[in-house]
């Protein structure tokens, strides 16, 4: 078994590097199936959650490599339109390879999606956008099966700006006959990019970041390069980390827009930032001030960092509230953070902390991606030694998490027992 262990209690000072965002790279990996030509992939992060989708593209005929930092795809020979079962079912962002299937291989049969268990996610809304725009959906037996001997562009509303459907919905119509509306679109950061790629791929697309997205289907794609936004998601984790640890770090390959909302929760929170170009300078004097915070879709407050910054409201100086409005079972984490002191109390969706004023080191379990985020921060604040279990869950959306710590005077490591 691995863990990380944390002894609590050191300052952080230096320069930290965000690697690029998981949450884009595993779309436009997905999306690079629409065509027969190699893409390339630029400064990829090298995460477990690219290395399954990479294996779920080889299950299929495409090839890839990777080799400093750069993700080559051939998706030329194109076999089957059936991802194996037990690789879907690692990951969610499996399903993502539905609409570039179906697009171009007129059929596709896939597993319902697996990943972190932070709540329903329904595909409702992915499957509704591939029936408007002519696919035959069926859906039985744990399997999608849709099939489309003609793809014709349509309105489509979504009742929640759900990213997936908005990908899946986007990398179906790129090829689709005619204009393809997405209302009430997602706005991240994210679709903008895979938007990018498919239009640096000969797609025509318009309106990515907004909540109505324009696509006029073409004929053919083409090969592409593309370099993949920074992980905003890993900057607010690290911003949250000087913050909890009263330190003075920088924030490298950054994107300051992506990050506005935490910028002005932990701003709100007592914590001193200043952007310049593509830094963030982030400086704690460790008095923390209590704040309410709401999760929302993009521009709102990301759910990805509800989990760390609980973590930092733990020690904050009075009492904040967190309301969880985009997945219900994300306080899964609330159990092992009261186990090193925190002071915490569920009701319904919202979460009410008691700031205490030391955290103590125990042994704790990751039970998801964000969850052992927050658990890695909590042990650096705390008095003692951390031990996090179940760190594969970290390993799905952190590039070398403890080393990029360590680098900037944290005290941990990774061990194998």
């Amino acid at each position: 078994m691995t863990k990380i262990i944390v002894n609590g209690g050191k300052r952080l000072n230096g320069t930290v590097k965000i690697s690029a965002a998981k949450n884009s790279v595993l779309p436009i990996i997905a999306a690079s199936l629409l065509c027969p030509e190699k893409c390339v992939l630029e400064e990829i992060p090298l995460l477990e959650d690219v290395y399954c989708i990479c294996d779920v593209l080889k299950s299929i005929g495409a090839s890839t490599e990777i080799s400093k930092g750069r993700l080559t795809i051939n998706p030329q020979n194109i076999i089957s339109a059936e991802p194996p079962y037990e690789l879907v079912r690692k990951m969610r962002a499996s399903f993502l390879v539905m609409g570039p299937l179906l697009a171009r291989m007129g059929n596709i049969k896939i597993s319902l999606p697996g990943g972190c268990n932070i709540g329903t996610r329904p595909i409702d809304l992915h499957l509704k956008g591939l029936s408007a725009l002519g696919a035959d959906i069926n859906v039985g037996h744990g399997y999608v099966e849709a099939k489309a001997s003609k793809l014709v562009g349509a309105r489509i509303y979504l009742d929640f700006p759900s990213v997936g459907a908005t990908e899946n919905i986007m990398t179906t119509a790129v090829m689709a006959e005619g204009e393809t509306v997405i209302e009430n679109a997602a706005e991240e950061p994210e679709i903008v990019d895979l938007a990018n790629f498919l239009n640096s791929m000969g797609a025509d697309i318009i309106g990515a970041g907004t909540d109505t997205i324009k696509i006029l289907g073409v004929r053919d794609l083409k090969g592409s390069v593309h370099c993949v936004i920074p992980d905003r998601i890993e900057a607010g984790t690290y911003m949250i980390a000087a913050a909890i640890t009263g330190s003075d770090l920088v924030i490298e390959n950054v994107i300051a827009e992506h990050v506005k909302s935490v910028v002005a929760k932990l701003t709100e929170a007592g914590v001193t930032i200043y952007e310049k170009g593509n830094k963030l300078r982030v400086k704690s004097e460790g008095v923390i001030r209590p704040v309410d915070i709401k999760t929302l879709p993009y521009p709102g407050f990301p759910t990805d960092l509800q989990a760390p910054m609980m973590a930092l409201m733990s020690i904050s100086n009075g009492t904040s509230m967190i309301t969880e409005t985009v997945f219900e079972n994300r306080f899964m984490h609330v159990c092992e953070l009261k186990r090193m002191g925190v002071n915490i109390k569920i009701d319904g969706r919202s979460a009410v902390i008691e700031g205490v004023t030391k955290l103590s080191g125990a042994k704790v379990k990751a039970t998801d991606l964000r969850a052992g985020a927050a658990l890695i921060l909590a042990g650096l604040a705390a008095e003692g030694t951390t031990e996090i279990s179940d760190i594969h869950h970290i390993d799905r959306g952190y590039v070398n998490i403890e080393k990029k710590l360590k680098k900037v005077g944290a005290d941990i490591e990774r061990i194998e027992e």
